[in-house]
């Protein structure tokens, strides 16, 4: 999926914003080396650097970097399910990233590889469940129109039980994972949140152009009566997974 940095902080600047607590959960210390895995354009980042850490950021998507790198920070691109450090950081943090990288095990492995022994692994994404209502309303309007939604791949969406036996698998112990309902606002309502967010899904699925308005109006239409509040006000029916996890030493 493409994402466009002016797109998403129009869009989705609650990503970043609601990172608060497992930023907390992180605790970065002044002179620890931390990758931020997916950093996208480098909010919370520069976070971390202006807690005295000294962070790489880590993306795939090139635009995502540019703004990263825009803010001044130290910036690298690469896919998350071929991480090639070793032993190169004191602790690996990552926010609303690993539910796009489908090879759970690959990340998990590159994520303990990359860890100093003792070091720690913390990071929040969508977890089961998570925009069930959503991906419904996608769903249902594609395959109305002859569409195959499948087409546009998936998110990985995992219960605490399965991310934790990922990661034990890995070699992580003290693994703490747990599954978190977080009804978001979406302060650009449901069409910012499809032009960020599954503009790409619209794509994979062959959806021209031209028939795009269309589908829009018609996930809205149905979505409606879920998601949106009689004050007009739109919210994601988001669910998160969050979780720490430390490399022995």
């Amino acid at each position: 999926m493409g994402w466009n940095p002016d797109d998403y902080a129009e869009n989705a600047g609650f990503v970043p914003a609601l990172g608060d607590a497992v930023f907390g959960l992180l605790a970065a210390q002044p002179g620890e080396r931390i990758l931020d895995l997916g950093c996208g354009d480098g909010v919370l980042t520069g976070r971390l650097v202006a807690a005295g850490a000294d962070v790489l950021g880590f993306d795939q998507s090139a635009a995502m970097l540019e703004a990263a790198a825009a803010r001044g920070l130290n910036v690298m691109q690469g896919d998350g399910q071929a991480l090639a450090f070793d032993a190169a950081f004191d602790a690996v943090f990552s926010n609303a990233t690993l539910h796009w990288l489908p090879d759970q095990p690959a990340v998990a492995d590159g994520v303990f590889r990359a860890l100093k022994p003792g070091g720690r692994y913390v990071g929040e994404c969508g977890g089961f469940m998570n925009i069930a209502a959503l991906r419904t309303g996608i769903r249902a309007v594609l395959r109305a129109h002859g569409y195959r939604p499948e087409a546009g791949g998936g998110q990985t969406y995992l219960t605490a039980a399965a991310f934790t036996a990922i990661q034990q698998a890995a070699g992580f112990t003290d693994v703490e994972a747990r599954i978190i309902p977080r009804p978001t606002p979406l302060p650009t309502g449901v069409r910012g949140w499809l032009k960020t967010f599954r503009a790409g899904f619209l794509d994979a699925a062959g959806v021209p152009e031209s028939a795009r308005a269309q589908m829009i109006d018609e996930i809205e239409t149905l979505l409606t009566p879920v998601l949106r509040d009689g004050a007009g006000n739109w919210s994601a029916d988001y669910v998160r997974l969050r979780w720490q996890a430390r490399k022995p030493i």
